[in-house]
């Protein structure tokens, strides 16, 4: 076997490793995407439930100031008349 034959089975050696390093290589970013795109799909199923979760708490605390106790009428119908005017203020913002 002279010096040629000898580079060219080295040369040869050498692409088949490479191929075989981009082959691994390229499976392992397929799972990098996979876990990348679970990743993302459960942040935005949290940030789902945390939006859903913000939403109720903000009614709750509606209807805790809504909340008539020992006869405060009048103090309900100034959180009312409150609430209202800045329904109407969205409004007016929106209709801009």
């Amino acid at each position: 076997m002279d010096a040629k034959e000898k580079t060219l089975t080295t040369f040869s050696a050498r692409v088949r490793q490479l191929i075989f390093q981009f082959q691994e290589l390229k499976k392992e970013n397929n799972e990098l995407y996979a876990m990348v795109d679970e990743r993302d799909k459960k942040i935005k199923e949290l940030e789902n439930l945390i939006a859903q979760k913000q939403s109720e708490y903000n009614s709750l605390k509606t209807a805790k100031m809504l909340e008539i106790t020992d006869g405060d009428l009048d103090g309900a119908k100034k959180q009312v008349a409150k609430l209202i005017r800045e329904v109407n203020k969205c409004i007016t913002l929106l209709s801009e």
